[in-house]
């Protein structure tokens, strides 16, 4: 079980308990997080990208798909990413806390920054392994066992030319036909990106016998391997921050 302080333990235990009740609905329903990684198949490469810049500085992108948890361990598997922070994206600075971000209404997001270099990996590759296998793109406000617009679908540009990637691309895919629903991620612009508490960063790597990280999360990286093995790193790139514990 994760060791989380006391006084945050609640959130995240209630988190591990749900997706454990909901494990014969699941399979009722067909839509096992196993079974859905096994079936994961990769979408389309997006046709408008921002082309490699050998030399170029780090870039960030920053994106929201359900529990922050999930999403991190997901890119801080592929390669050309440099870190990758667990955070909160879409509200204020003054309610970026978990527990106030858990309970709705701050317009936050649970969302990752991921550092990457553009001469690696591109901002559309990134995109590409974001809605292949990091989240389920046409679930709106939810991912899974959690529900709220904390766990919105989104993507936050920090540049027109991120969002004009974003945009044209999620329009590719919904053309294309390639989810059996119409893709609900939003494309906001950034407007701050705050660092999650230490003890959410790295979860999944630090807890994979957690029950929610080994029914939710690890089929995601399992689908990474085989999906994008080129782009897969096998040991991931930890997150350091240095954000006190508020």
């Amino acid at each position: 079980m994760s060791m989380i302080p006391d006084n945050r333990r609640s959130g995240a235990a209630r988190r591990c308990l749900l997706g454990l009740l909901l494990v014969p609905l699941a399979w009722a329903a067909g839509n096992l997080s196993a079974i859905a990684g096994d079936a994961a198949m990769p979408v389309p490469s997006a046709v408008l990208d921002e082309p490699a810049q050998p030399g170029a500085v780090a870039e960030t992108a920053v994106l929201a798909g359900g529990c922050f948890w999930g999403v991190q361990a997901v890119f801080q598997h592929v390669k050309g990413v440099r870190q990758a922070v667990a955070g909160y994206a879409g509200g204020r600075q003054e309610t970026a806390q978990y527990q106030t971000v858990s309970a709705g209404g701050t317009g936050h997001a649970e969302s990752v920054e991921v550092t990457f270099d553009p001469a690696i990996v591109s901002y559309g590759t990134l995109l590409r392994v974001y809605f292949s296998v990091a989240h389920d793109p046409t679930e709106l406000n939810r991912q899974g066992p959690d529900t709220g617009t904390q766990y919105r679908s989104a993507i936050f540009a920090r540049d027109a030319a991120q969002r004009r990637v974003a945009e044209a691309y999620i329009a590719q895919l919904d053309k294309a036909g390639s989810f059996p629903r119409r893709i609900v991620t939003q494309v906001n612009d950034l407007t701050g990106f705050y660092p999650a508490e230490a003890y959410h960063q790295n979860y999944a790597t630090l807890h994979p016998d957690n029950p929610y990280i080994a029914y939710n999360d690890l089929p995601k990286l399992e689908a990474l391997q085989r999906l994008f093995p080129d782009l897969y790193a096998a040991t991931p790139v930890l997150a350091v921050i240095t954000r006190p514990q508020g």
